[in-house]
């Protein structure tokens, strides 16, 4: 390339760059930030780039201001599902042919982050919803199922596609029960017995978000022959219990740190039936998932990266005297300032090179260094969106503490995700030690 070739070009993205930091919204007169994953730069698709543009606007214009609300009150963001139904989101991951966005795991990973930036709250339910469409759709088409089961469940899954892009119904996802289930280590405590026509459900969820306010419960649990069978992980089922069943509750208060919108109660199953044509996935096919997809499970981290991206771009506004609700005062020229914005713009950087690389790579069955990188990648985001934070209220200051801002929100928010299962960061760190350290089926003894 020509050296006048190269000044044009130069010049020429800078000239994008300065518009997509510019772009104002024509109906709300916010400004638009610019993409936390430049398309040219990542080298995203069509696709991926209009959906990042969709949520990060939808996102900027209508969940940005009622993120306050919703964390001080502690309560579920219903207005912006409303939106997202609105804006034919809900379907984001339901495949094309069935009506939906079509989006696979990299697309709607990179879309939910942006959403993340204005709203954690909001984008960590969006995910609990969207992994029931996820899992049931793109990485459930990758799994192995004969042409009978195979045309069953698109049968089965076509009935819940259809409330949630018909009646916009709003699909939970409880994990948690307070042992070794969610991690993946034993059976789940919460069980399926059959019955005539379905199953009797008993067992609690803690920490499940969503509660009382989901229409339908994608629960995971251990289905049971008799009432004697013993429990075994390879018999776990998802299914879809109506929030209206009889013998569904909600308990407890929800008064937590930090993702206060998640509104996280505990549901109580108690003798509930529930049809067998409620089934999220058929016999076997959760098992085999968690065991061929393990990217499944990183589905929590866009929220984070959103939340690291969002702490960096309040102190840049912040330094810069631009921040809205506080004075048009610069205080980029202090040394100390430049020296703090270089370490969280490093880690920001860093963050966000491994995610990426990790959700770009994911697939059935991947290799051992993939799955490694999903680990690594899963601990970076939710400790280093805390670590961003925390520096960017070290750097801004006092008035960065004020709840009238949103940077306590978003230090607050970042220091949840470290505890989140199924990947918790202590999780991580144990199985990627133990992972590089040993092969599969070696042991000391």
């Amino acid at each position: 390339m020509q050296s006048f070739e190269i000044f044009y070009w130069i010049k020429d993205r800078h000239i994008v760059d300065d518009l997509k930091q510019s772009k104002f919204d024509a109906g709300q007169g916010n400004q638009i930030d610019a993409p936390m994953f430049d398309p040219i730069d990542w080298k995203l698709s069509d696709f991926e780039a209009n959906l990042c543009r969709e949520t990060r606007e939808l996102a900027a214009n209508r969940f940005a201001d009622r993120a306050p609300s919703i964390d001080r009150e502690a309560r579920f963001p219903t207005e912006n599902y409303a939106d997202l139904h609105k804006h034919d989101l809900m379907g984001i991951c339901v495949p094309a042919e069935h009506g939906g966005r079509g989006a696979d795991l990299k697309a709607y990973m990179l879309a939910a982050a942006e959403i993340g930036r204005y709203c954690g709250a909001t984008a960590l339910t969006f995910n609990m919803h969207v992994s029931s469409c996820l899992w049931t759709g793109f990485l459930a088409d990758e799994l192995d199922m004969d042409d009978e089961t195979r045309a069953k469940h698109n049968k089965m899954r076509q009935k819940h596609y259809d409330r949630i892009l018909n009646d916009g119904a709003i699909y939970a996802q409880p994990f948690s029960e307070g042992g070794a289930a969610a991690a993946g280590h034993a059976a789940f405590g919460t069980t399926a017995l059959l019955s005539d026509g379905g199953w009797i459900i008993n067992g609690k969820k803690i920490f499940a978000s969503l509660s009382g306010h989901a229409n339908y419960y994608g629960v995971l649990c251990t289905e049971l022959a008799t009432a004697d069978t013993k429990p075994s992980r390879a018999n776990t089922m998802y299914i879809a219990i109506p929030a209206n069943a009889k013998g569904v509750s909600v308990e407890g208060e929800w008064d937590p740190l930090g993702m206060r919108g998640t509104v996280s109660r505990t549901l109580i199953f108690k003798d509930v039936f529930v049809p067998f044509s409620e089934q999220l996935m058929p016999r076997g096919i959760y098992f085999q998932a968690a065991t061929k997809w393990p990217h499944m499970f990183m589905t929590l981290t866009p929220s984070y990266i959103g939340i690291a991206q969002a702490a960096y771009d309040f102190t840049i506004r912040y330094l810069r005297g631009e921040q809205p609700g506080t004075p048009p005062v610069k205080r980029r020229m202090y040394p100390t300032k430049q020296l703090a914005v270089a370490r969280m713009k490093i880690m920001l950087e860093q963050t966000k090179s491994l995610w990426f690389q990790s959700i770009s790579e994911a697939q059935p069955n991947p290799s051992q260094d993939s799955l490694h990188r999903a680990w690594a990648a899963q601990y970076t985001a939710m400790e280093n969106a805390n670590a961003i934070a925390q520096l960017a209220v070290r750097t801004c200051g006092g008035q960065a503490m004020l709840r009238s801002l949103q940077l306590e929100r978003l230090y607050r928010d970042s220091r949840c995700g470290a505890l989140m299962l199924p990947w918790t960061a202590e999780l991580c760190t144990d199985m990627l030690g133990r992972g590089a350290l040993y092969q599969s089926g070696e042991s000391d003894s």
